[in-house]
């Protein structure tokens, strides 16, 4: 993997912070953790570790990656009785998904990207915050893509059309674009949403995020 380039963990962790307080933003309860399996998820079968359809999940490549979060996902899909389908792996790897997006948290940090910030709450309880660096263009790139995406009708990518998924099954588009726009779009979005066969092998999986499918045209 490029040192340079952006995993699709790493783009949804950094969409879900607020850009100025670096807090938590997006839907609540599990469907944080979720988005984020799915993205662990997709990014292992893009980079050739697994390979999916509607009913299974293949172990291609057991090899790690180097990187910590998703070599963690990809031994515990590789251990003997993971689960042989989406439906299964998604909830496995949303069990340790506090654990793999501190390590993300981490190595943005390490990367200049995020900058962490210890303070108290009432002077008692610990409250560590991620605000963005200065001058860093990660975040500005991803959100750009994705709105050039639905607004220009751009044919995506594969890693920006799984992106477009996560992020709309993580409740984050209406941070990245107007309820005007979003009313716009919903046709192309439910169609680009599943241009990439793996957003459509993985949708009924990550779907238990939204209660929806991915590819169902829906406000978000």
């Amino acid at each position: 993997m490029s040192d340079s380039a952006l995993t699709l963990a790493e783009e949804i962790v950094l969409l879900a912070l607020d850009d100025e307080t670096g807090r938590p933003v997006g839907r609540g309860g599990m469907a944080p953790d979720r988005a984020l399996a799915g993205a662990l998820l997709m990014q292992l079968a893009l980079a050739g570790r697994l390979d999916t359809d509607r009913d299974r999940l293949i172990l291609v490549d057991p090899t790690p990656l180097g990187d910590a979060a998703l070599d963690t996902a990809l031994a515990r899909l590789a251990a003997p009785g993971a689960p042989g389908d989406a439906r299964g792996a998604i909830p496995l790897l949303a069990r340790e998904a506090p654990a793999a997006r501190a390590a993300i948290l981490d190595r943005l940090v390490a990367r200049g990207i995020l900058r962490r910030v210890e303070d108290r709450v009432l002077w008692i309880l610990p409250d560590r915050r991620h605000p963005k660096a200065p001058g860093r263009p990660e975040v500005r790139e991803a959100r750009a893509r994705l709105r050039a995406l639905l607004l220009e009708g751009e044919i995506p990518a594969p890693h920006d059309a799984l992106l477009l998924g996560l992020a709309r099954a993580a409740g984050l588009l209406p941070l990245i674009f107007t309820a005007a726009e979003l009313e716009a779009v919903q046709p192309w979005l439910g169609v680009v949403t599943r241009i990439e066969s793996l957003n459509r092998s993985l949708a009924e999986a990550v779907a238990d995020v939204r209660g929806v499918g991915l590819g169902t045209a829906r406000r978000d």
